[in-house]
């Protein structure tokens, strides 16, 4: 516990619980969800800035980006798109098609409507792509194959946003580059949020036997306060974590 010389207050660091509880003062942490508003704002802005910005183009082509918005406009909201390369590259040590296909089963056994992103070199079968999996996959999920020079960050967000505020999206890509596209702090803050409240981090794979996923928190990470309690995220280390890694430590400040 500390005491602050002067002030009426007494602090405790702590653990918050994951339904965004405090345990010292037991009052709840700010809901990390964005508004109807804010949600509304950042799509319009991440489709206009981000997927038909001027730099998108690079990355993808005209026809093949109408192509997509296509195919997820003709389905029901899916709960989760998953970047398919970047998930099956978690381990070198392991083959790309049965890490992939092992997080589909994971996710499938919840009744969860999927779409996977790939790339087209992902059917022509190959050590890394057998077959078999993508066929497997196939039944279990939605799949959107990209050429193969494409990039497949532009259709995440696009997909993600536009199945609505419930839907994640499964990789490890930090999305620095597309925060940066934003045109001002707000939406650069209102992005950061998102990602925070939506993005699911396949932290450890073990085949066979353990899939485990960062967690999706849904309480805000920054200091907060409620006037009588302050919450301060605190890093015991001088370690920069990810936009996806929070902490895990809070001081808990309390007026007497």
């Amino acid at each position: 516990m500390v005491n602050l010389p002067g002030e009426n207050w007494k602090g405790n660091l702590t653990t918050i619980k994951n339904s965004g509880q405090c345990p010292s003062c037991n009052r709840f942490l700010e809901n990390i969800d964005l508004s109807p508003e804010e949600y509304n704002i950042l799509k319009e802005r991440i489709i206009k800035d981000v997927i038909q910005g001027r730099d998108t183009f690079r990355k993808t082509t005209p026809e093949e980006l109408e192509e997509f918005q296509a195919f997820v406009n003709k389905r029901p909201p899916f709960d989760i798109v998953i970047d398919g390369l970047n998930v099956a590259k978690v381990s070198a040590r392991h083959n790309s098609s049965q890490i992939l296909l092992d997080v589909v089963l994971c996710l499938a056994k919840h009744n969860l409507r999927l779409l996977v992103l790939g790339r087209k070199h992902m059917l022509k079968g190959s050590r890394d792509w057998d077959r078999r999996n993508m066929a497997i996959m196939q039944k279990k999920a939605d799949f959107f194959f990209t050429e193969n020079v494409s990039e497949d960050d532009p259709f995440l967000l696009y997909a993600t946003l536009h199945s609505g505020s419930h839907c994640k999206f499964v990789t490890r890509d930090l999305l620095r580059d597309h925060k940066a596209c934003l045109p001002d702090s707000l939406t650069r803050r209102l992005f950061f949020k998102w990602q925070r409240g939506h993005q699911m981090v396949l932290s450890d794979y073990v085949p066979g036997k353990r899939i485990k996923f960062e967690p999706v928190l849904n309480y805000d990470t920054i200091v907060q306060t409620t006037g009588s309690t302050w919450h301060i995220p605190y890093d015991d280390s001088l370690l920069k974590r990810s936009s996806y890694e929070v902490p895990t430590k809070w001081l808990c400040l309390q007026q007497k």
